[in-house]
This record gives structure tokens, C-alpha cells and sequence, in this order.
């Protein structure tokens, strides 16, 4: 579907994607995900031709006309960039226009998609005045219009609240159940966990390319999750027995190597220090660990 070999691109003294192969068959739902400014807009915008590669080769293979989708995809940018003075109708039909859509077609494919998205109710309304999951979802709309064989979304819920994420990658779910093959670029761990694939990139590169379970399994530490009545982000950061640590609000995260030795050493220092333990477990990583572990390694 997707296929990409050695791609880079420059800007100026910035590498924004370094060296790039990448394939993302038919019915994945492949999850881009990494920092910002890692490279994934850089990357999804040469894999949709709006930018040109400096070298390497982009390959995108597409259903025939005559198959259940059309032989064209559909993209989604990062930032919300339909017509605000336009209605929900007035963007789709704009939109359904460009792909040579009849005015009939249009109408009926997107009273289809309006039922799903949960907007059709707000079909005459301008697209200024929906919340920004309202928008989102009709940026997805525009670009289902056409029925492609394979979506391409940067980021679509950034910024969007939680209740709103879930109701999006609900939709997404049911589209590649219906056959949609699906590349999405993600800041949200937990959508990582959503893909059948996750490709990490970080500093323009793809340092890993794996299903959620396997990245998971491949971790090579233990991580300990350490709550304590502090809220020192690097407390435990003098211990040996600690190779790094991440504090999640109420509780830590210690990547370590030995998990028994560490537990010992964490229970010791908070004893000397006079602070009271709630509980100390070993726990499976979870994708923001393997990521930020990912991340870390990239830099040393």
C-alpha cells in the first residue's frame, strides 16, 4: 500500500527525515508516532506527493476504481484548514467537487459519513462555530468523501479532549473494519496502543517499526512503579540500581535491571529520609516507557 525506500529530506542545515524506508501494508492501521519535531509531518507530506523527497523513492499502491474504494486516498493535515465561513454541507460539497464528485454523490456520501461522525445534525452550521472535535471530525469527513482505499491522518486529535479522541479512533476502527487501510501520526501513547503497527521516529529517523505487544516485549528493563509520599521528580535519581525515572503525577516510573535489588535500595532511601512508602511493584512497560527509553538511547 505504502512503500517507501531511503527517503530524505532537508531543510536548510536541518535534516528534517533522515534516510526513511518504510511499508505499511493493506488493512494495517499504522501509528507514526515521536517527539515533536521528530519528522513525521515531514515524512506523511512526501508519502501524499506535497512535498518531493531530495532522494530516495515513494511508492503508494491504490485500489482500482472498479474495487469496494476508489483508486485515490484521502488526507487529513495536522491543523484544521477547511472554510470557516462555509457550512458543514458547503465544506463537503467544496471538497466532493474537487474529486469530480456529482452534487448527488456527494449528498449521499456524506449523509453516510455525517451519520458516523455523529454531525449530521449540525449540517447547516458554519464549521467557525463546531468545537474542535466537531472540526476534526469534519475534516475527516472531507477527506472520506471520495471513499479512498487508504486515509492519511497527521495528527488528527491533537488538541482535542479525551471524550473526543476516543468517539474519533471509535470511527477509525470501524473504517478499517470495512476495509480502510489507515497511516495516523500520534503524540498520544495510548492511540499508539491502537495500531496494529507503530513506527518511532525521532530526530527524522525510524528507529523502530513493530506491533504494540512486540515493541513491549522487546524492552529490556523492568520498570517499577514507586508511589511514595513525595513528589521530587529526581529523587531516586542518585541510586545506581536506577537507570532513569519518569514521574507521573502521583507515582514514578523506575527503569531498572534488577527489580528486587532496586526495590530494596528505593524502600532504603525513603526510609532514611523519613518518607513513608504506599507500595513499590514491578509492572510491565508500558509504550510511553518503551518510548521514552527509544528516545533516550537515539540521543546518548
Amino acid at each position: 500500500m505504502i512503500k517507501t525506500e531511503n527517503i530524505c529530506k532537508t531543510f536548510g542545515s536541518v535534516t528534517a527525515v533522515d534516510n526513511v524506508s518504510l511499508q505499511v501494508e493493506a488493512g494495517d492501521i499504522f501509528g507514526l508516532v515521536g517527539p515533536d519535531g521528530a519528522g513525521k509531518t515531514t515524512l506523511i507530506r512526501m508519502i501524499c506527493g506535497l512535498i518531493t523527497p531530495d532522494i530516495g523513492s515513494n511508492r503508494l499502491t491504490l485500489p482500482r476504481e472498479s474495487d469496494a474504494h476508489k483508486g485515490s486516498f484521502g488526507y487529513m493535515p495536522q491543523k484544521f484548514s477547511l472554510y470557516g465561513d462555509l457550512t458543514v454541507m458547503e465544506n463537503i460539497h467544496f471538497f466532493g467537487s474537487m474529486y469530480g464528485l456529482s452534487r448527488a454523490t456527494i449528498r449521499q456520501r456524506a449523509d453516510e459519513i455525517l451519520q458516523i461522525t455523529n454531525l449530521i445534525q449540525f449540517k447547516e452550521r458554519f464549521a467557525d462555530n463546531l468545537s474542535g472535535g466537531m472540526k476534526q471530525k469534519l475534516a475527516l469527513t472531507c477527506a472520506l468523501v471520495s471513499r479512498p482505499g487508504l486515509l492519511v491522518l497527521d495528527e488528527p486529535t491533537f488538541g482535542v479532549d479525551p471524550e473526543s479522541r476516543k468517539e474519533f479512533w471509535k470511527i477509525l476502527y470501524r473504517l478499517n473494519g470495512e476495509g480502510m487501510t489507515i497511516l495516523v501520526s500520534t503524540p498520544y501513547m495510548d492511540e499508539a496502543e491502537l495500531c496494529k503497527k507503530v513506527g518511532f521516529m525521532n530526530n527524522g529517523k525510524l528507529v523502530a517499526v513493530e506491533t504494540p505487544k512486540q515493541l513491549k516485549a522487546n524492552f529490556p528493563y523492568k520498570i517499577l512503579e514507586i508511589k511514595a509520599d513525595t513528589r521530587e521528580p529526581e529523587f531516586f535519581k542518585p541510586l545506581s540500581e536506577i537507570l532513569d525515572t519518569n514521574f507521573y503525577g502521583h507515582k514514578y516510573h523506575a527503569v531498572v535491571r534488577d527489580a528486587v535489588r532496586a526495590s530494596e535500595s528505593v524502600r532504603a532511601i525513603l526510609h532514611r529520609q523519613g518518607i513513608s512508602v504506599r507500595s513499590i511493584k514491578e509492572i510491565p512497560p508500558s509504550m510511553e516507557d518503551v518510548f521514552v527509553a527509544l528516545a533516550e538511547l537515539e540521543v546518548m
